[in-house]
């Protein structure tokens, strides 16, 4: 582990609608340990030396009491907030809306509490230890450039039902060329609009939100998000997505993301259903001696 200081910024403040609760409070370990603490562990051990939660502020008793306590034990945190009525000046919330900004917001709502290279990451989502290192190691790298951890498709799926994928297409130097959304996946296939089965390459490198950046990355989020609000602010449904963003800057040509493969198996709780299988994968993990002393 070298003296680069990388932090961890994990976005919590979603509600799990089709898991139908707070995911990331979900005891998993044996001692009541939730997904992110697993993350945090993997990360502290990668190399990072600092956590940013991004929180509601309606969770934040819940979540200290429940996870925050445990984890400022072991490495330097912070609490972000992410509310609705949080926007540039200028804007304000239009009457009816209650869904989040987006995963973009969020990252922009901790801009005061990241002043070193940082990875984004899912609360709710199992990465495991060599996407952290991986990560760790790119960004402690200091090209200016951007990275992200993608999985192999055959790696990410559930047997309780479809998932949404973002399919990665790199040129030859491993740059991130696109990202595209793929919806209603199940066994590596989907159907099209036309209602025909396509077969997905099960080795295929999918997105699962976990993104390595450099601070510089707050003034295209604050450039981007004042842009979003102008265009889409009474548009009830509408977000503003980190992937969009980054795409963005890809074809501009203002930045390159280098695509980092992770081999292990991603886990995730996407359905109540999944719930037993992590368990049971992370008490594996456990036995096998991976998190000792989580």
């Amino acid at each position: 582990m070298s003296n680069f200081n990388t932090t961890l910024v994990v976005m919590a403040a979603g509600m799990g609608s089709r898991f139908g609760g707070l995911k990331q409070l979900e005891p998993i370990g044996e001692n009541g340990e939730a997904l992110l603490d697993y993350s945090v562990y993997d990360a502290k051990k990668a190399g990072f030396n600092k956590v940013v939660f991004v929180i509601k502020k309606a969770i934040e008793k819940d979540f200290r009491e429940l996870v925050g306590k445990r984890i400022e034990k072991k490495i330097d945190v912070d609490y972000a907030f992410q509310e609705l009525d949080m926007l540039p000046n200028g804007f304000s919330v239009p009457e009816g809306r209650e869904k989040p900004w987006g995963t973009g917001h969020a990252v922009l709502c901790c801009k005061n509490f990241v002043n070193q290279p940082f990875a984004a990451i899912n609360a709710d989502d199992f990465y495991g230890p060599s996407a952290y290192r991986q990560i760790n190691a790119c960004l402690a790298k200091q090209t200016g450039e951007y990275c992200m951890v993608g999985f192999r498709l055959k790696n990410t799926l559930t047997d309780n039902g479809t998932v949404a994928r973002g399919l990665c297409e790199t040129n030859a130097n491993n740059h991130l060329t696109n990202i595209t959304e793929i919806t209603n996946i199940i066994d590596c296939s989907y159907e099209n609009a036309e209602g025909k089965k396509i077969l997905l390459p099960p080795d295929s490198v999918v997105s699962m939100n976990m993104w390595g950046f450099n601070t510089d990355l707050f003034d295209y989020l604050e450039e981007g998000f004042n842009r979003f609000l102008s265009e889409k602010i009474n548009v009830p449904k509408a977000e503003y997505f980190l992937p969009f963003q980054i795409d963005e800057l890809i074809k501009k040509g203002e930045k390159n993301v280098e695509v980092l493969v992770a081999e292990d198996k991603w886990y995730g709780m996407t359905y109540k259903e999944d719930k037993p299988v992590v368990k049971a994968a992370i008490a594996e993990m456990t036995k096998k001696g991976l998190y000792n002393g989580i």
